[in-house]
Formats: structure tokens, sequence, C-alpha cells
């Protein structure tokens, strides 16, 4: 397996240097958390934000604007519903508007939260590999085409 420092973009690294001064620690300490409770995650693009991918899927993504921050887990409303930490619908993302490292969830809570979006993943795949029942294949008469 690689190491989490060989997932690394370049394009998220200068995306969070690029960003407004209070987002810098903000972004720099989410990825750090994301890698840390999902070594397995690749970073990507996706939307022109980082975003976080498990087993070929999006995991989790972080956004840096003009005057706040935005953490959001993809299908998140489905397993952050019962979190207390979740302010669903008050901006984007699942946390509300994250202006400093203080509005975060816990170090404890995000891993938490990367750790069920990693288990609600690996349900979807699961689900998704369960077959259907085969139809019952029906005969078809082939097209005669010639000249009359």
């Amino acid at each position: 397996m690689k190491s989490p420092s060989k997932k690394r973009d370049p394009w998220i690294t200068e995306y969070i240097a690029d960003a407004e001064p209070f987002a810098r620690p903000i972004l720099k300490h989410l990825r750090k958390l994301i890698h840390e409770a999902c070594p397995q995650a690749e970073e990507a693009v996706k939307w022109h934000m980082p975003t976080f991918m498990y087993n070929g899927k999006i995991l989790v993504g972080i956004a840096g604007f003009k005057a706040h921050c935005a953490l959001w887990f993809w299908k998140g409303s489905n397993f952050l519903k019962a979190e207390s930490g979740a302010k669903l619908g008050k901006a984007m993302g699942n946390f509300g508007r994250i202006t400093s490292l203080d509005d975060l969830p816990s170090d404890a809570a995000i891993k938490k939260y990367i750790k069920l979006a990693m288990k609600a993943n690996d349900e979807a795949a699961a689900a998704a590999k369960v077959k259907k029942p085969a139809r019952a294949s029906r005969k078809v008469s082939p097209i005669k085409i010639g000249r009359s």
C-alpha cells in the first residue's frame, strides 16, 4: 500500500496555499485528519474543491471560501442526522460556516464521522455487488430480410 504522502495531490497543496489566511490552518488540519482516519484516502479534485476518495468513491470534501470553510461528507445527511456536531442545511457542508479551528468538531468526532462515511461507502459497494435475479431469456425470431 502506498504511503499517504504519495497520495497527496499537488493541486490540493496549492489550493490550500492560495486560500484565505484564516482558512489555511483549517484546511491543513482537515486534510491531516482525513489521512489519519482513512490512510487509503486518495486525493482528487471535484467541483474545483479538494475531495478525498475511498475505494474509488467520494468520501469527504473540504473547501475554503472568502469568509468561511466547509467540510462535507458524500451523502453525509444519511449518517450524520443523529450526530450533534452536524449542522445540516446551515451552509454548504455538514458543519455550517467554519471560520476557525474552534468551529470544528473535535478531532475524535471528525475521525468518527470519517469512519462512518467509510462504512457507508463499504455498505453501498456491498449492496451494489448483490446480483439481481436473472431475467428469463426470451427467444426472438430472426427477422428475414430479403427480396420478395
